[in-house]
């Protein structure tokens, strides 16, 4: 019955209270027990195995990854390589570019999820929109870079949301309003 093919159902409950009938093999027989296993594993197909596939790093001639980085109207071109962690926005230190701690903190965002603070020197230049804003392009243009520089760091700042572009953006004026939605002052005479 092994060797011939089951094709109905009543063949398949047949074969299996052949198999649950039949005596276990004798352990006088080891040989024949591994050699019966040993063909047995043989059949078997291997099982599959994904591998994670990444992509080339993308570097210029120069050994750096650029990126853009977006946020509200702001838009900054951001370029990574490796170095002591100096960080230049529009050709000043980023300490003084973005006064507050707070933005200094986003700009740093991605270094300290990736654990790669003080490894990259980050020149980048941006325009449009308030500082705010840049901040936000920043980090996503550092992030991008990141990525681009070495594939393996993706997963880690996709999970934090990094590398998606924030779409919020400020609603337009409508006429007949004040602001976008504000009405004008109401008055009875």
């Amino acid at each position: 019955m092994a060797e011939e093919t089951i094709t109905s159902l009543d063949n398949l409950k047949e074969a299996m209270a052949e198999a649950k009938a039949a005596p276990a093999a004798p352990a006088a027989e080891p040989a024949a027990v591994a050699s019966a296993t040993d063909a047995a594993v043989a059949e078997t197909p291997a099982p599959i195995v994904e591998i994670e596939v990444l992509p080339e790093p993308k570097k210029d001639a120069l050994g750096r990854s650029y990126a853009t980085g977006k946020r509200k109207d702001a838009v900054a071109r951001v370029w990574i390589k490796p170095g002591p962690g100096k960080i230049l926005v529009n050709g000043r230190e980023f300490q003084t570019y973005f006064a507050r701690p707070v933005l200094q903190m986003i700009i740093n965002q991605p270094f300290d999820v990736t654990e790669r603070k003080g490894e990259f020197d980050v020149i980048c230049t941006v325009k449009g929109g308030g500082l705010s804003g840049q901040a936000g392009a920043v980090r996503h243009g550092i992030s991008k870079a990141l990525t681009y520089f070495e594939p393996a760091l993706r997963k880690d700042l996709k999970k934090v949301g990094f590398l998606t572009r924030d779409s919020r953006v400020v609603e337009r004026k409508k006429y007949g309003r004040a602001k976008a939605r504000r009405s004008f002052q109401f008055s009875k005479r």
